[in-house]
């Protein structure tokens, strides 16, 4: 089954998904930190793959994962950590967010494998460029997960071949550059988010700088979705020496949870 092509994904109606570093700050936390999310009612999760070179990330992720490689996060964690998160109750779709290094030294179809056996829906890569991305989307097809397209504002010579082709839902890229929070956006993003959605077959996200309450209302609004990752990202490292220990992880937990209660309603 794949959650991200379901019903209850597709026809939901204001979806919020966040992104978390898998291993961060802990292996065992994060998935904790996953499980949080889904009781504070987010749609599906971004689950990311620390890696040496994230040439998408602002700081923040970028400082998350580097201090997840060192916990030992990687790839096949990752997806090992998914897979426990799914045994302790995870219900939601779950994405993997990575670059394409870390897939190709293990093996498309390897990496498929352990997705399906997890019970991944999805597999985001945002430096591989979707005209080379023929051969890894006809395997997702064989596997039925989801392999994720990005648009950014400068695509929209390229909106319908990427639209027709969408599968669980299209991220777009409100802003150039790396991810990060920002407090202004382009007047011309409504417009060209309108002009995706005419085309797309499958509900569009948008995300890159998405940090506030009005934001994502603003987002919901002209778009099927918000991402939130950097702003989260930022929230759960303030609280990275509480959720390392036991007595204290529950209220760190709980703040989580209150943040994502706050951004949504």
């Amino acid at each position: 089954m794949n959650r991200l092509t379901d019903k209850a994904f597709q026809e939901q109606k204001k979806r919020f998904v966040p992104y978390i570093m898998s291993s961060y700050p802990s292996y065992d936390s994060s998935i904790e930190i996953a499980l949080t999310l889904e009781k504070a009612g987010v749609t599906a999760i971004e689950w990311g793959v620390p890696f040496s070179d994230p040439l998408a990330d602002g700081p923040v992720i970028q400082e998350a994962g580097e201090y997840a490689r060192k916990q030992g996060g990687s790839l096949r964690s990752a997806v090992k950590g998914a897979a426990e998160a799914r045994e302790q109750g995870l219900t939601v779709p779950l994405v993997l967010f990575t670059y394409v290094n870390p897939v190709l030294s293990v093996g498309f179809k390897e990496v498929l494998e352990l997705m399906k056996e997890a019970g991944m829906d999805g597999i985001l890569i945002p430096d591989l460029p979707f005209e080379e991305s023929d051969e890894l989307r006809k395997l997702c097809n064989e596997y039925q997960i989801s392999l994720i397209s990005l648009v950014a504002p400068s695509s929209r010579n390229r909106m319908e071949k990427i639209g027709a082709l969408g599968d669980g839902f299209i991220y777009y890229v409100t802003s150039l550059g790396v991810t990060g929070t920002r407090e202004d956006f382009s007047q011309d993003l409504k417009q060209s988010i309108a002009e995706l959605k005419k085309k797309a077959a499958v509900p569009v996200l948008a995300g890159f700088g998405i940090s506030k309450n009005e934001h994502v209302r603003y987002f919901q609004d002209i778009a099927d979705g918000v991402i939130v990752g950097s702003a989260l990202v930022r929230f759960i490292s303030e609280r990275a020496e509480e959720l390392q220990h036991s007595e204290k992880r529950a209220a760190a937990l709980e703040e989580i949870g209150g943040f994502i209660e706050e951004l949504t309603n």
